[in-house]
């Protein structure tokens, strides 16, 4: 049996992780849910607290609490893993995992975003072993809204538009969902930490207040794109759901017509919207008992403008 001094030295040469093989080192990659502290499963709070670093990322979501109430819960300092840690950091974390038990944190569940499959395929090409702890997300809550998963379609995300850039990629999928009479959650823009134009030109990092697309803004740019391609996959009358701050304290569900839905108020971050599809008798009762009232919506002179350039 070689001592553990001599197998450091010959991974270190040969470039093999052979350390986290042997020290029993573990990334852990869990899913918060998505109202608070609270969320975090039996399995994963066990699993955070023999940590000995824990990053909370930010990037592809946010948690409706400060961190601060994490890390009394976890007893230990929680460190915000935002877009630039993700995208140009990371590796310092996964090298920490060979050699140490890493929590890396997401809110929701860590596989509704692409961006952590990405993430464990790297660990793993480092060697590092990693386990997943799953939690609720936005892909199976939504269903808290009285639509059934399985009459669900593709989702799709939804982007500010700007000036000069309107993608519309959504309203094909959306189309391939209404043919099959599915449903179809749109998943709004997040926009944190973003470098503004003005910084990258200036080669500085200045970077852009956070920003969180709305249902209003989303329904208004739906509209545009409608107008625009004009194949009539959905309009004025098409029914909605929007669904706010979901698993949290003050959850807010609203149904109405997308016309409508380019003035509701649905109050803070996160929303997400439902293009509804065909529905079951059981549907259309839920639908009819989160009917938008008409002081849930905007007045007509602070309906938010579609564009990112305007918020």
């Amino acid at each position: 049996m070689f001592p553990l001094h001599f197998l450091q030295r010959a991974a270190a040469a040969l470039s093999l992780p052979v350390v986290a093989r042997l020290s029993g080192a573990m990334l852990y990659v869990v899913g918060l849910g998505l109202g608070d502290e609270k969320d975090i499963t039996v399995n994963g709070l066990e699993a955070v607290k023999k940590c000995e670093r824990v990053y909370l990322e930010a990037y592809t979501s946010i948690l409706g609490v400060p961190k601060e109430r994490l890390e009394a819960i976890y007893g230990r300092e929680v460190v915000v893993a935002d877009r630039e840690f993700v995208e140009q950091g990371i590796d310092g974390m996964l090298n920490e995992a060979l050699t140490m038990d890493v929590a890396f944190l997401v809110v929701g569940d860590a596989f509704a975003a692409t961006t952590h499959s990405d993430l464990v395929l790297r660990a793993k090409g480092l060697g590092c072993k990693v386990k997943h702890i799953y939690n609720a997300s936005i892909m199976n809550a939504i269903a808290g809204c009285g639509l059934q998963l399985y009459r669900f379609g593709q989702a799709v995300s939804v982007v500010f538009f700007t000036e000069t850039w309107r993608p519309d990629s959504f309203y094909d999928r959306i189309k391939e969902n209404a043919q099959l009479g599915l449903h179809t959650l749109l998943l709004l823009d997040i926009r944190v930490k973003e470098p503004s134009v003005e910084a990258l030109c200036r080669g500085k990092k200045e970077y852009e207040p956070p920003r969180f697309m709305s249902c209003a803004t989303c329904a208004r740019q739906m509209m545009e794109v409608e107008e625009t391609r004009g194949e009539k996959v959905y309009g004025p009358d098409s029914m909605c759901v929007a669904v706010a701050r979901m698993g949290q304290e003050d959850e807010l569900i609203k149904t109405c017509t997308l016309k409508e839905m380019c003035n509701i108020d649905m109050g803070g971050p996160l929303h997400s919207m439902v293009l509804v599809g065909e529905t079951h008798p059981l549907e259309n009762d839920m639908i009819e008992m989160h009917r938008a009232a008409p002081h849930d919506f905007l007045p007509a002179d602070q309906v938010p403008s579609q564009y990112l350039s305007d918020l």
